[in-house]
């Protein structure tokens, strides 16, 4: 995947990009990632997440809105690995994460609030690419989300073509 520095996005679009204003925590071995986003809403529940991570992510990025929570890890290195092997771009939690140490050593990105050892629950109750909000932005199913070790932006269609 071709690099492509947030800071330089915004330099060049600054009337397109919306800038997300948390302050994630980066795991894995892809610090830089980008794609159109598909999204979740969820709390301290996972289901959804096995469910959407299973299809083709076809270099969608997965944005999992956890409404920030750190009660209840989201995302582990098994749904880590689903994603890798059903090709998707990333995974962004705005919530917590567990396994990292297992999680650094693989071939995906991973942004996340925190962390959090507890598994969350599996009632699949959520939404699915709805539009949500966090960091000061709304996440679109559709829309391109770019990430690097500087932030995470957003922007209506791709802006590295």
């Amino acid at each position: 995947m071709t690099v492509i520095a947030t800071a330089d996005l915004c330099d060049a679009h600054p009337d397109v990009v919306r800038v997300c204003q948390t302050p994630f925590r980066s795991f894995g071995q892809v610090t830089t990632f980008h794609g159109p986003i598909r999204t979740l809403s969820v709390l301290d529940d996972n289901a959804l997440i096995r469910q959407t991570l299973e299809r083709p992510g076809q270099g969608a990025v997965l944005v999992v809105n956890g409404g920030g929570s750190l009660k209840r890890a989201l995302v582990g290195d098994n749904l880590a690995k689903l994603a890798i092997d059903n090709g998707w771009a990333g995974i962004v939690v705005h919530g917590a994460v567990r396994d990292t140490a297992v999680i650094n050593t693989m071939d995906i990105g991973v942004k996340a609030v925190g962390t959090i050892p507890l598994r969350a629950d599996r009632d699949a109750i959520g939404e699915i690419d709805i539009p949500t909000a966090f960091g000061g932005v709304i996440f679109t199913p559709g829309d391109w989300l770019y990430t690097d070790e500087d932030g995470l932006i957003i922007a209506p269609h791709p802006l590295h073509v």
